[in-house]
């Protein structure tokens, strides 16, 4: 294949553009702040199951006070019926019975408060241990935030750089014969690199000196003859620093 020195000069424009296209991928999928999130995502994830848990037990808690306020309340309603019962009976057996259950009812009372009491301190200590969980999800929320937010600017500088960069490619790419660009792609799909620079007798494909037998054969190609690199595959790109 012939192309001008200056087409194949321009390979290693093109090249360098797809090698800062892949680091940019490279970072773009590996922003530190992404690598972050993803080790606190554990955390994330137990503190969120700590907090579930904290709740479920409070609200059990708080329902099982709701349920003794209410067998206080009935307690109480009934002591007083009998109370008021007892001031108007005049059946002094009606009077012993009612007297009865009304000390029945003040112990049933005194053991309830003393279960409210208890229950109204395991409240209180989970209410505390809820809110101790949502400091650390608090915390910790922010701490995510702030590193998201890093990741996406960060993202976004990667992404801008991308564009203009795509958009350089193109016009490089544009103005550069086809079936050059197409040996330049073929080559750098199959072996990673599509054109590099010979310096000093140095493939910068393969940052490998080449023997005198394959310099032999390069000096004597045209410098309109494009020759192709015998270790990377890429197209090598003469010049004046290419050792001949």
């Amino acid at each position: 294949m012939k192309a001008s020195h200056a087409d194949q000069t321009e390979l290693l424009r093109l090249q360098a553009a797809d090698t800062r296209l892949a680091q940019l991928a490279h970072a773009a999928k590996n922003l530190p702040q992404a690598v972050e999130l993803a080790k606190l995502q554990p955390e994330v994830d137990a503190l969120r199951a700590r907090w579930i848990s904290a709740t479920g037990e409070l609200e059990d808690a708080r329902a099982e006070l709701e349920r003794i306020e209410s067998d206080v309340e009935i307690v109480e309603a009934r002591a007083k019926r009998d109370s008021d019962r007892v001031q108007q009976s005049a059946s002094m057996k009606d009077v012993q019975a009612l007297e009865q259950e009304l000390a029945s009812l003040t112990k049933r009372k005194n053991d309830l408060e003393e279960i409210e009491l208890t229950v109204m301190e395991r409240v209180e200590g989970l209410e505390q241990a809820l809110a101790a969980v949502e400091a650390e999800r608090a915390e910790l929320s922010a701490r995510v935030e702030v590193l998201e937010a890093q990741r996406d600017e960060e993202a976004a500088k990667l992404e801008a750089q991308r564009k203009a960069l795509v958009a350089d490619r193109s016009t490089i790419a544009g103005a550069l014969p086809a079936d050059l660009i197409e040996l330049y792609e073929r080559q750098r799909a199959r072996y990673g690199i599509g054109a590099a620079a010979l310096i000093r007798g140095v493939s910068m494909g393969s940052n490998v000196s080449l023997t005198e037998s394959d310099l032999a054969d390069i000096r004597r190609a045209a410098a309109d003859e494009v020759v192709l690199c015998p270790d990377s595959g890429a197209i090598l790109v003469r010049g004046e620093d290419s050792g001949f």
